[in-house]
């Protein structure tokens, strides 16, 4: 009986040991099965992202317009905003009534074979009303401060927001304009590699409001 009795001990130890682990087969069969599923998911988590760029790229530029409004109302002076496309950066520029420029903030915007801000992708008919002229890039003539040193003579699109909520032009003349944003085929492509995530953004020179622009791939839908 006490044979029997430690047998069956010896016996019950090596399987709660063997219990305890795992093989080495079994842990390369549990490697290899998590391997397949992120080569699996991993594309479709960056297909997803990409659809979704447009769209990013948009929001960030109407808060910074947003920004710029409330800082000229709050501060009783003009702020300049300006899409950098030297820099590939949206900046926010204190005027500083008759001190010179200085830069606020700075914003990097997507890579342009991500998201292309310009006027409208070839074949895509305007929002209308208001059919306003599209965003137009110049070299930036007025320059700015950043950390000491001057910067001026990229290409830039600029707003000059004033303390009443107007926008104008940096001649100073009224502006109301519409900004496209959409993915290129390739860089410098002018054809959108989606419709669906083409996006709009109209600024309102008058306040300073603006209305976001979704393409459905026919029209533009007001949201």
């Amino acid at each position: 009986m006490n044979r029997l009795s430690k047998a069956f001990r010896r016996t019950e130890k090596g399987s709660v040991g063997r219990s305890a682990g795992f093989s080495v087969i079994e842990l390369l069969m549990v490697l290899a099965i998590a391997i397949i599923l992120a080569a699996i998911a991993l594309p479709n988590l960056y297909n997803s992202r990409r659809l979704f760029q447009t769209e990013d790229q948009a929001l960030q530029l109407m808060d910074a317009l947003s920004e710029a409004s409330q800082l000229a109302m709050m501060r009783r002076r003009t702020f300049r905003l300006e899409v950098d496309l030297t820099d590939n950066a949206i900046l926010i520029i204190d005027e500083n009534n008759d001190d010179p420029d200085t830069l606020v903030k700075r914003l990097p915007l997507m890579s342009p074979a991500d998201v292309r801000l310009d006027g409208p992708p070839s074949g895509v008919e305007r929002p209308d009303p208001p059919n306003y002229f599209d965003i137009f890039f110049a070299e930036d003539e007025d320059g700015h401060f950043r950390n000491g040193d001057q910067v001026i003579g990229n290409t830039v699109w600029a707003a000059r927001f004033r303390r009443d909520g107007s926008v104008v032009t940096p001649a100073g003349s009224p502006m109301s304009t519409t900004i496209y944003l959409w993915p290129p085929e390739v860089v410098g492509s002018d054809d959108a590699r989606s419709l669906t995530e083409i996006r709009a953004i109209t600024l309102f020179g008058g306040s300073g409001a603006v209305r976001y622009w979704k393409y459905n791939g026919t029209d533009f839908v007001s949201y």
